[in-house]
């Protein structure tokens, strides 16, 4: 993926960034492959039952709307 793509990444995550960290967690981004955003979860997300709701239905919902070229968000260790 192109260095813009991953700068649309970033912008997005900056939006969401903000209502994990109320809740005691953070999102970072490990890597823009081939469609799919790398990210991990730290601090209270990292060990949330609910984080993969999150994850899908928050970050990656928000991030493939600003960025249609990005067709999953996955969270790695």
């Amino acid at each position: 993926m192109s260095e813009k793509v991953k700068q649309k990444v970033q912008a997005a995550l900056a939006e969401i960034k903000p209502q994990i960290q109320a809740d005691g967690g953070d999102i970072d981004l490990v890597a823009v492959e081939n469609g799919t955003v790398q990210v991990r979860l730290r601090g209270a997300c990292a060990g949330c039952p609910m984080s993969m709701l999150t994850l899908k239905q928050g970050v990656e919902r928000l991030i493939k709307a600003r960025v249609p070229e990005i067709k999953e968000v996955v969270a790695v260790q």
